[in-house]
């Protein structure tokens, strides 16, 4: 049996099947991210003064994974028009690009993703506050059970008995990284036995609203870079058949595919100055 609209266009919509399902899929794409910008929005309007982060993700990093998917969203053009005139040979070429554009982003994130799970802050016996990154753990760590060593390379920070400029000035050691006040750490190697430790946490989503919402907003659009990949992966690897067969319709679901591409990268043009610049 023939599926109808699968290149011929529809009477009533102007566009082939395919096509009215990527828009329709991508509408509520729009209403997903949307919900979760605007709660980021009002958790950030609502937060209390002093305590939203600012300066803590690694601007050059997402400067270079921004530049990345730009040039993802332009190979995946090229790849579609190099199929509209004909020459397969072009198109694997483009759309190789793409692929290889879509795991640099993902291997550029997760070293940002490891170098948040690594960073810990520390509530010490003393009052004092730790915050840094692992260096070293003993084999033999155990916080419950009080036992072995832990080591950062951090900075430690008084929270105790301070009250207005004080207080601020030792908030934006921890949670303003552009401020005048960070740029005085001394960063330095600093070891603690678990007796020494109160309680301690990374910098995973349970850290606090800030770290919540980033995992979940570039988790997600993470998770739609490896779908898009899945499937440009799989119309570049065994697309050959169809292409053999029904080229306007194998193009046709190459162009289906860079749309959600373009979608996916589209988020990230909002997600990184967000996340990274405001």
């Amino acid at each position: 049996m023939e599926i109808p609209y699968t290149t011929e266009i529809r009477k009533d919509t102007g566009l082939y099947n395919a096509k009215v399902g990527i828009w329709l899929f991508l509408a509520s794409e729009v209403m997903l991210f949307g919900a979760l910008f605007s709660a980021y929005i009002l958790l950030r309007v609502g937060s209390q003064e002093g305590y939203w982060p600012h300066g803590w993700l690694n601007i050059p990093l997402g400067t270079a994974n921004t530049l990345v998917l730009i040039t993802s969203s332009i190979t995946t053009v090229m790849a579609w028009a190099s199929l509209k005139m004909n020459n397969y040979g072009k198109f694997k070429f483009f759309h190789a690009i793409t692929l290889c554009c879509a795991i640099t982003f993902l291997c550029i994130k997760s070293y940002e993703y490891h170098d948040k799970w690594i960073h810990y802050r520390i509530e010490l016996t003393n009052g004092l506050t730790a915050d840094g990154h692992l260096v070293e753990k003993s084999p033999d760590f155990n916080l419950e059970k009080k036992t072995g060593y832990f080591v950062i390379h951090g900075h430690e920070l008084d929270f105790r008995n301070k009250t207005g400029k004080e207080l601020q000035t030792e908030l934006n050691k921890l949670y303003d990284m552009r401020s005048p006040e960070a740029k005085t750490i001394v960063y330095k190697e600093l070891k603690y036995n678990a007796s020494d430790i109160v309680s301690m946490r990374n910098y995973a989503p349970w850290q606090n609203t800030y770290t919540a919402l980033y995992f979940t907003l570039t988790g997600l659009h993470a998770l739609h870079v490896i779908g898009g990949a899945i499937v440009i992966f799989y119309l570049w690897a065994f697309g050959g058949k169809m292409w053999k067969e029904d080229p306007e319709r194998f193009t046709n679901r190459v162009e289906v595919s860079g749309l959600f591409w373009h979608f996916v990268d589209l988020v990230w043009i909002f997600l990184f100055p967000v996340l990274y610049l405001l």
